[in-house]
């Protein structure tokens, strides 16, 4: 069977080796930054409500000492991770942690935090530790020179459909107008080098922001191409690099590239020593030896009837999880209305950059005898959390069902909750985001926000079309 063969040829370690190596480093300066670097009580702690992911109520922010000593085991593990000591224990421990982590506060939401998490569910199964590892030095019968094509496989192809997905919704009216890449860059336009003014100018914002969509519709296929792969990798470590110093955009772009390598050659990484080694003139036969391309060799370990039930599991098992994340993404497709200003299938569907939002929301919080309550949400939210949540109909929903539950212990009676909400998307004059005549303590979470939600209708302040 074709596919079956695909999966289960022998291919050289050496290139998951290394992506394992620079995961971890990612792993370890993400865990160091918010652990020892940034204020966690600022995140966390000081707000009275963490918004929730649906179905994950439950998760909640332990106490000091345990919040931060959770980042330093995650330290720990990434080191793992990434020297492929105790490797297995150690991926699992960062998946559950940074999964953990991730799950605190919707509102805290970002892109490559979910990037990260699947990345690390695919590591847990892929034998990343079988070169170039503690763990293959400690337990020579776990060496292996050659790993299944199927790992590989599975890292490079959750890439591509996220540089694909990167490119295709970019395809919309906003940013074919240059928005909100002309905002972001009028804004910046003093503080940039001069290498990026051209940013700055209608002309390079255009060339930017249509650049962007032929890098990833064009660029993420040429990579599958030996011919084209190096100089397409080549434009896209410039523009990654590039967003890593105009936005702040923590690892996403280094995590990208290290996982672009894995879709060149294989042995890259033996082909790049000798090319290394020749130029020093220091080749010797020994080192030539050590960095060659191994041969292939057959899987080990298992017999011939369980192993192939279990390739059968693997097959099945990655086909559906890459059939799920190419489905996920388009689920906004089944809502009405405009996504970036609903909401509704933003998350986890790789709509990265798209959309600049500035609002304001405020309460009102009516009980069963007349009184009129106004909130503000700063008296209860940090001011990070106060800013993300003004255009995040969601999250709107979550603190009004965070006032009636307030609200009905301290008056004693029932209550009705209303928002009026009030969102710019993309330089566009500010627009009533929620129908303020709707009590919102009354709608589940699982009504459309159609319902409740007002649709966008005003224009852009700059369109061509």
């Amino acid at each position: 069977m074709l596919i079956h063969r695909f999966f289960f040829r022998q291919v050289d370690a050496a290139s998951l080796a290394v992506f394992r190596m620079m995961f971890g480093a990612l792993l370890l300066f993400e865990a160091v930054n918010y652990g020892a670097f940034l204020c966690l009580d600022c995140l966390y702690r000081d707000t009275e409500l963490l918004f929730k992911y649906p179905g994950f109520a439950w998760v909640s922010v332990p106490p000091d000492p345990w919040l931060r000593l959770s980042y330093a085991l995650l330290g720990v593990a990434a080191v793992g991770v990434m020297t492929g000591t105790f490797y297995r224990a150690s991926i699992i421990i960062c998946t559950l942690l940074f999964s953990w982590h991730f799950l605190f506060d919707q509102a805290l939401y970002l892109n490559h935090f979910y990037m990260v998490i699947l990345f690390c569910l695919i590591l847990c199964f892929a034998p990343a530790n079988r070169l170039w590892s503690v763990d293959a030095w400690r337990k020579p019968a776990l060496r292996s020179e050659t790993i299944p094509n199927w790992s590989r496989f599975w890292l490079g192809a959750q890439l591509e459909i996220i540089l694909l997905y990167a490119g295709i919704v970019k395809i919309n009216h906003d940013w074919l107008n240059l928005e909100p890449m002309r905002l972001w860059m009028t804004k910046r336009s003093q503080d940039e080098a001069a290498i990026f003014q051209f940013l700055t100018q209608d002309w390079g914002i255009a060339a930017a922001s249509y650049g962007a969509i032929i890098l990833h519709l064009v660029g993420a296929p040429l990579l599958l191409w030996r011919r084209t792969r190096l100089a397409v990798f080549c434009l896209y470590a410039f523009f990654h690099l590039t967003n890593a110093m105009v936005f702040d955009i923590g690892i996403f772009p280094f995590m990208t590239l290290a996982a672009t390598l894995l879709l060149f050659d294989p042995d890259w990484p033996r082909q790049l020593i000798r090319w290394w080694l020749s130029r020093q003139e220091a080749g010797t036969r020994l080192r030539w030896h050590v960095l060659a391309t191994p041969a292939a060799s057959a899987p080990r370990g298992h017999t011939a009837a369980s192993s192939r039930i279990l390739s059968y599991v693997i097959v099945a098992g990655i086909s559906l999880w890459l059939v799920m994340q190419t489905i996920v993404p388009l689920r906004h497709l089944a809502a009405p209305g405009n996504v970036a200003w609903n909401e509704d299938g933003h998350q986890f569907s790789w709509r990265m950059k798209l959309r600049s939002k500035q609002g304001s929301v405020r309460f009102i919080v009516v009980t069963d005898d007349g009184k009129r309550i106004i909130v503000k949400p700063s008296d209860h939210l940090n001011p990070r959390q106060v800013r993300t949540l003004s255009c995040i109909p969601d999250l709107i929903w979550q603190f009004a069902q965070f006032l009636d539950t307030r609200y009905r212990e301290t008056e004693g009676q029932d209550v009705k909750v209303y928002a009026q909400a009030s969102c710019s998307l993309n330089d566009r004059p500010p627009a009533h985001l929620v129908d303020n005549r709707i009590d919102l303590s009354a709608i589940p979470r699982d009504e459309p926000v159609s319902n409740w939600v007002l649709p966008l209708t005003t224009p852009l302040r700059q369109s061509w079309f």
